[in-house]
């Protein structure tokens, strides 16, 4: 690893803290690619003039944000970095290529369904109505980040299997001629239900994001529903806060 770490003792920042914030946003900006080794932490502490309690307690932050992982026999390896995603209508899939994070996805479930009443609700459409149901699996590197199920209106477009492995839904509503518009959305929290931990390869109890969205085109309609549940240590959402005067 040569990068360019140094820590200002004048500050009142912990150094631990600082060591701890460079070494992220070296993996943030790519200075550290996945499988990067750190090195030990008697070299670290060496070069830096630190304590190894300090580099270690600056390791074990980034391993507690799923940024680093301790291997037996291998040692301090970066893993791939946490994708921020902006609370702006995008889509998963997006965000991923634009993060350089090589997405992937595994379609479950492809079928007609009737609309149950909460479907029916978001999408203005008859309980009982017949509807696309969609389950998909979405993956960055070959790890599991989200488990996405979507709901669709009747006549919207053909999702075929195929070209849903391929690529993102909205670039698929966008090639049928469909523009998007807005979006209502909750962002929530929850434990993980023994599927779902299976499903995203995390412990059952474990802390997973959600979110629900009902996405509208230019005319109003709504041509969306969906329910998605991601891994925190691999995923966040990332919005700004303005002071109202």
């Amino acid at each position: 690893m040569s990068l360019d770490l140094r820590v200002d003792r004048s500050s009142p920042v912990p150094l631990y803290f600082q060591l701890s914030q460079q070494l992220e946003a070296a993996i943030e900006h790519g200075a550290l690619t996945p499988g990067s080794l750190l090195g030990n932490e008697i070299e670290l502490a060496g070069r830096l003039g630190l304590s190894r309690p300090t580099v270690r307690q600056a390791i074990q932050s980034l391993v507690d944000k799923g940024l680093l992982v301790r291997r037996r026999g291998v040692g301090t390896q970066v893993v791939h970095s946490q994708v921020k995603r902006p609370l702006e209508l995008s889509s998963l899939y997006d965000d991923l290529a634009a993060a350089g994070q090589r997405p992937a996805t595994t379609v479950l479930v492809n079928t007609v369904v009737p609309a149950a009443a909460e479907v029916a609700a978001a999408l203005g459409v008859a309980e009982g109505s017949d509807v696309h149901h969609l389950e998909r699996l979405r993956l960055a590197h070959g790890e599991p980040m989200a488990y996405l199920c979507n709901h669709l209106p009747p006549g919207l477009l053909e999702p075929d299997t195929g070209r849903l492995e391929a690529t993102g839904l909205y670039r698929l509503m966008r090639s049928a001629g469909i523009t998007l518009h807005s979006a209502r959305q909750a962002i929530g929290a929850r434990a993980a239900t023994a599927a779902e931990a299976e499903r995203l390869d995390e412990a059952a109890g474990a802390p997973l994001l959600t979110m629900e969205r009902v996405t509208y085109d230019d005319t109003g309609r709504a041509v969306e529903f969906g329910t998605h549940t991601y891994r925190p240590s691999r995923y966040a959402f990332e919005f700004q806060l303005l002071v109202r005067s």
